[in-house]
């Protein structure tokens, strides 16, 4: 290219690049945080919910991971849903039926209703986050595939800065309408996804070539430079789309999104009531301090991102943050009660949200086109084997305990073995690269 080619590839790499975002990333990114909200505010209807229930300790963990089973037994089948009738067809019937469920929440009288709509939830809401991550990487150049999937990743960290504050207000309510203010939180913030499934009809078009805000030139740019934009994510070689099942670099990353995962939904499902412990604040006071690490989270997972994305290094990305994440929670419970502890639980848990948009650039730039979907199934059908196992074995070792200190143990050591793994992931993608 001379440098009058060079610089109009720029500009139309600026041009699309902000067209992407503000068209597609952020609306995508609506959908990630409302289900998440869904998905954790379980967390904040403990804290009344359990009493009204007779819950145990053992049995709301339970409770709060089960989802995952749902969750990982929708992955596959709602991808290839998602490959067979497009984008928006997809996205809206996912929303629409994780919202119904999340709505009938605020009905459940016992454990096992509660079992049943929280595996119903994660089934509604199982391929979300694998279509979301495939779709916007067909649309996303390598420079910048970090930061762009930062920004749907970071809703996550924002679901819980809104959602925490909001859920603790909704569960100190006295009786509205004459409901336990743990079901009236549960409708209230099950609305948004019927609104959004609306939405998702109208607004995202399957393919870069029937996105009609962008040029002919703009599309045929995306069309050179973007993995996996002009064909679809399936090869027409089915070896190709299983090849990542005998891949170690593949399974190693599946390892580390369960680590990544398990700390963070440990983290999310129990926070609440740690916090309480450690404070004796109001469920509306305890919303706003488990806002913090959330909000520290979601502002250094886009800078962490970004960096990544300057250095082009992805590995040191998620391993640093992992510990200092895991350093933060130990010291948490080593300080205990009072103000030094509250700071390190909001340092531990930002850093332990800082890892996720370091990791998918990983796997989405390793990936061939043909397996990328399979291997993004294969990816969050781990993690979710994490959600379904760790909230419950947390929940179990407080109930036999009697204390926060072993399950803090548990998040810490996960924490080691995923900066571990990463490293491990690092040299093996060294050595294939010879």
């Amino acid at each position: 290219m001379n440098a009058q080619d060079v610089t109009r590839d720029e500009a139309l790499e600026r041009s699309v690049g902000g067209k992407v975002i503000g068209r597609l990333v952020i609306p995508a990114a609506l959908y990630i945080l409302v289900g998440a909200i869904d998905r954790t505010n379980v967390g904040f209807a403990a804290l009344e919910m359990n009493r009204t229930l007779g819950l145990s300790a053992t049995q709301y963990g339970f409770g709060a991971g089960v989802l995952f089973v749902g969750y990982m037994i929708a992955k596959y089948p709602s991808v290839l849903f998602y490959e067979a009738v497009g984008m928006r067809r997809w996205l809206a019937t996912i929303t629409a039926a994780w919202g119904v469920c999340s709505c009938l929440m605020a009905a459940v009288s016992n454990e096992w209703q509660l079992y049943a709509l929280r595996v119903a939830i994660g089934f509604s809401e199982g391929g979300l986050s694998s279509g979301l991550m495939l779709y916007l990487s067909q649309w996303a150049p390598e420079r910048y595939r970090a930061s762009i999937l930062a920004i749907p990743i970071v809703s996550i960290s924002v679901a819980q800065v809104i959602g925490a504050p909001v859920s603790g207000m909704l569960i100190d309510l006295d009786q509205p309408f004459g409901m336990d203010s743990w079901r009236f939180m549960f409708l209230v913030e099950a609305l948004p996804a019927l609104a959004l499934a609306v939405f998702a009809w109208m607004w995202f078009p399957d393919r870069p070539a029937n996105a009609r805000w962008l040029t002919i030139e703009e599309r045929d740019w995306i069309g050179r430079h973007v993995k996996g934009a002009t064909k679809p994510a399936a090869s027409d070689d089915p070896r190709e789309r299983w090849a990542v099942l005998h891949e170690p670099l593949g399974w190693l990353c599946a390892a580390i999104w369960f680590c990544i995962l398990a700390s963070n939904y440990g983290i999310m499902f129990w926070l609440p009531q740690v916090v309480k412990s450690l404070s004796g604040l109001t469920s509306a006071q305890t919303g706003l301090i488990v806002a913090l690490p959330w909000a520290a989270s979601g502002i250094g997972l886009v800078l962490n991102a970004r960096h990544s994305d300057r250095t082009g290094e992805r590995y040191l990305h998620v391993a640093v943050p992992a510990l200092l994440g895991g350093a933060g929670l130990l010291a948490a419970n080593l300080f205990g009660t009072g103000l030094p502890g509250l700071i390190a639980l909001v340092i531990g848990g930002a850093c332990t949200g800082c890892t996720v948009a370091a990791f998918w650039a990983i796997p989405t730039r390793l990936l061939k086109p043909g397996s990328m979907a399979m291997g993004l199934v294969v990816i969050n059908m781990t993690g979710s084997l994490a959600g379904a196992s760790v909230p419950p074995l947390m929940g179990y070792l407080r109930q036999t305990t009697g204390s926060f200190t072993p399950p803090t143990l548990l998040l810490v050591g996960i924490a080691v073995a995923c900066a571990t793994l990463t490293l491990m992931a690092r040299h093996v993608a060294a050595r294939s690269a010879r």
